[in-house]
């Protein structure tokens, strides 16, 4: 491999996954013990739920249809917040209020990658929404975000008023599912390698150094 040819790691997630933002920080864990692998990193869109409207619904209903009440989805929560301090995230599962279609998130995603700000966009719309709570349906929230960024705050709000990039974004949602991603977060490592689900750092680490010890061999 040489030193100007990154090695790509392509992202399929979904901003309301907690284990995406749990296997957010395990990748940047695994890059940093890699310091020499030059790496681009991709972020590309999934939606645990489709079915959710446009406008999101309400947690307490999300809860109770998903998991039959918010005692049995305490439960569940309760795990992913124990591996969440592990990684430094303190998830605050009981500010939000709204469960959110995120298409328009994986839009904003999409938009934010002219700009190389994509990792800076996925990660201030997991902490709005993990941690502060916020209406990721909202596009004052977006627009927000998008600004915080760096990005053209005024050219978000306007594109987040028309149905720009909308199929684009429908089209790459399902071409994840025809290539067998049934759950997020799902790594896929120079386009041969897969890593399924937010393993630990070691274990994206190892893949990482397979995918770029492999490539050198082909090239050499």
């Amino acid at each position: 491999m040489t030193a100007s040819t990154p090695l790509t790691i392509d992202v399929i997630s979904d901003v309301m996954c907690p284990w995406c933002y749990i296997g957010k920080r395990r990748l940047e864990s695994a890059l940093k013990s890699v310091p020499d692998v030059m790496v681009e990193v991709r972020w590309h869109p999934f939606q645990l739920d489709d079915t959710l409207p446009a406008e999101g619904k309400d947690r307490s209903q999300y809860l109770s249809d998903k998991f039959g009440g918010r005692e049995r989805a305490q439960a569940v929560y309760s795990q992913i917040s124990q591996a969440g301090k592990q990684e430094g995230i303190p998830f605050a599962f009981d500010r939000i209020q709204t469960s959110p279609n995120t298409l328009d998130s994986h839009r904003l995603i999409l938009w934010s990658k002219a700009d190389g700000l994509q990792n800076e966009v996925v990660e201030r719309l997991f902490k709005a929404y993990f941690i502060d709570g916020e209406d990721l349906t909202q596009p004052g929230t977006l627009v927000q975000i998008a600004e915080d960024a760096g990005m053209e705050a005024d050219l978000v709000e306007q594109l987040l008023e028309t149905d720009s990039d909308l199929e684009k974004t429908k089209k790459q949602i399902g071409q994840a599912h025809e290539m067998g991603v049934t759950g997020v977060p799902f790594f896929i490592i120079d386009g041969r390698f897969a890593v399924a689900g937010a393993e630990k750092p070691e274990t994206i680490a190892a893949a990482i150094m397979h995918a770029e010890a492999t490539k050198a061999g082909e090239q050499a």
